[in-house]
């Protein structure tokens, strides 16, 4: 466990430092979203209308950024082997890089992401349903991809290869995501958060073991 906290403090401290990760995450998604206004036009009542499904999706793309990078690091400068020796499991250092990569780059896109609801007139009702399913979705989005992640470890431009891997497998959280601020503005509740939160208690449970299967691979142990 003390090995798990250190990797932690750790990866914290090297994502921050680093930086680009995230702003580029930032950037993207910023622009991304910004597009979709132009594209569509001033259609006030329909950009309130799509609101919540583009800003998921723009978020889902603009994390999915850094995710080839998730393990890349570690492997290529042989630190990966040298904690798979460690006493911290694969699984536990599977958890704690999806954890990292939640923390410095999905968790600052939700942040965001108010800012950029104004450029869709959302509704003032959206908000609130918008950011509670990006902060109960986006977990979803990093445990999955720590899967593709490992899986393409080794696979030469991996990032091309790991997001046609997250994409389909993420597609129910953007689906629930988008419907649970949809089926809020129309007055239908907050039922729909069950099921997002649902899947990414699940996903999160459970990706680490799948991750740390394919690292195994990767390391011959």
């Amino acid at each position: 466990m003390s090995a798990a906290r250190a990797l932690l403090s750790r990866d914290f401290k090297l994502a921050i430092r680093a930086g680009g990760g995230v702003g580029l995450a930032a950037g993207f998604f910023a622009a991304s979203a910004a597009l979709i206004p132009l594209g569509v036009g001033a259609d006030l009542p329909l950009l309130g209308r799509i609101a919540g499904g583009v800003l998921w999706v723009c978020a889902t793309l603009a994390a999915l950024l850094s995710l080839d990078r998730l393990f890349q690091a570690d492997y290529e400068d042989g630190s990966l082997e040298i904690l798979s020796f460690s006493d911290a499991s694969l699984e536990a250092i599977a958890f704690v890089k999806l954890a990292v990569h939640w923390l410095t780059t999905a968790l600052p896109l939700v942040v965001l992401t108010p800012v950029l609801a104004v450029l869709f007139n959302l509704p003032a009702a959206g908000y609130v349903p918008l950011l509670l399913s990006l902060l109960l979705g986006t977990p979803a989005l990093s445990a999955l991809g720590s899967i593709g992640a490992a899986l393409t470890l080794s696979v030469r431009r991996g990032g091309l290869v790991l997001a046609l891997i997250v994409l389909p497998l993420i597609s129910p959280a953007i689906i629930f995501g988008a419907a649970s601020v949809l089926l809020v503005l129309e007055g239908s509740g907050y039922g729909a958060f069950f099921w997002l939160a649902a899947f990414s208690v699940v996903t999160v449970a459970l990706s680490p073991f799948a991750a740390a299967a394919a690292l195994r691979l990767h390391l011959g142990s």
